[in-house]
């Protein structure tokens, strides 16, 4: 077993206690909310502040990386709505949740640790690149769509309700005031006084076991409950088609190696909970968002792995 493999088990298998304490009754369900909290709202943000601070990004080409990681979120999304609104016969609402299962993959909870067990903090350099844009694009998407097709969608779209309504939810993202307080602290080129970085990397080095953690004590929530065929569909193509697009836009994009590898696995990762969050915001397929989730995530500990022996093998 190669190296890459083992590590990727590795993080899946603390997915899995996750979910076992919880399935297990050892834990409950509260718990995994309070973990999630702490690991979104403290360590996370500021494992991303001491990135910004500290990292060089080893001349990474952020216009490769991030024209590669979205040409594969695009054609995901798009595969993922006909699925749901053609095969499946389901509504434009539907489609939307089907469009964001297939495209929007897990790169806070469960990607930071991963790219930081698999590839280093190099690797979550990269990875931090992808979700300095991922979250305000794909904010922004979830805040267009729920004014489409949500209940007010008959009313007349304001453009100033919807930036404002973006920007107060994006400068409020606690993940968000992580980036941008790291860049500013970066561009003032004080250095972090001993104390300060002390609490920082005692927070921020438990951020990936208790992301890891966390999520498999939340997935007990979602669970399995009909909806399986277009389940099975969206999450075949947020695994093996989005990442095999990602794999291929890095080539046609001239991306490096290494940073296409990263690209590579973080499409690879099983979808996150924003489908069910815009689902129950939309009040539809709540149970379509959930078995797909659980389902993605069952199945990335394969081919997650499958992934990353095929980007090795061909990038190097």
């Amino acid at each position: 077993m190669s190296p890459l493999v083992e590590t990727a088990l590795f993080v899946f298998g603390l997915v899995a206690l996750g979910y076992g304490a919880g399935a297990s009754g050892y834990l409950k369900a509260e718990a995994g909310d309070a973990l999630s909290d702490f690991a979104v709202r403290v360590a996370l943000p500021l494992l991303l502040f001491r990135t910004m601070v500290t990292s060089s990004f080893h001349g990474s080409a952020p216009w490769q990386l991030w024209a590669t990681y979205f040409t594969a979120v695009t054609i995901a999304w798009i595969a993922g709505h006909l699925a749901t609104t053609r095969l499946f016969r389901r509504d434009g609402q539907a489609g939307v949740i089907g469009g964001v299962s297939a495209a929007f993959s897990n790169l806070v909870l469960l990607g930071i640790p991963f790219m930081l067990g698999v590839f280093g903090n190099e690797g979550f350099e990269i990875l931090s690149l992808i979700i300095s844009v991922h979250l305000p694009t794909m904010l922004m998407a979830s805040i267009l769509l729920f004014h489409w097709f949500g209940p007010r969608r008959r009313e007349p779209l304001h453009p100033l309700a919807i930036i404002r309504d973006f920007l107060g939810r994006l400068l409020t993202n606690p993940l968000i005031i992580g980036i941008f307080a790291g860049l500013a602290w970066r561009a003032s080129g004080i250095p972090l006084p001993t104390i300060a970085n002390r609490f920082v990397d005692a927070l921020a080095d438990v951020a990936g076991p208790i992301a890891l953690f966390a999520m498999g004590l939340g997935l007990k929530k979602f669970g399995l409950s009909g909806n399986l065929k277009p389940a099975l569909v969206l999450s075949g193509l947020k695994l093996l088609l989005m990442p095999a697009v990602a794999l291929a836009a890095a080539w046609l994009f001239g991306l490096p190696p290494f940073p296409a590898k990263v690209a590579v696995a973080a499409a690879s990762l099983p979808s996150g909970v924003n489908s069910y969050l815009i689902a129950i915001q939309l009040k539809t397929e709540q149970s379509l968002a959930s078995n797909q989730i659980t389902i993605a995530t069952a199945f990335s500990v394969v081919t997650t792995a499958f992934w990353l022996e095929i980007a090795t093998a061909l990038l190097g």
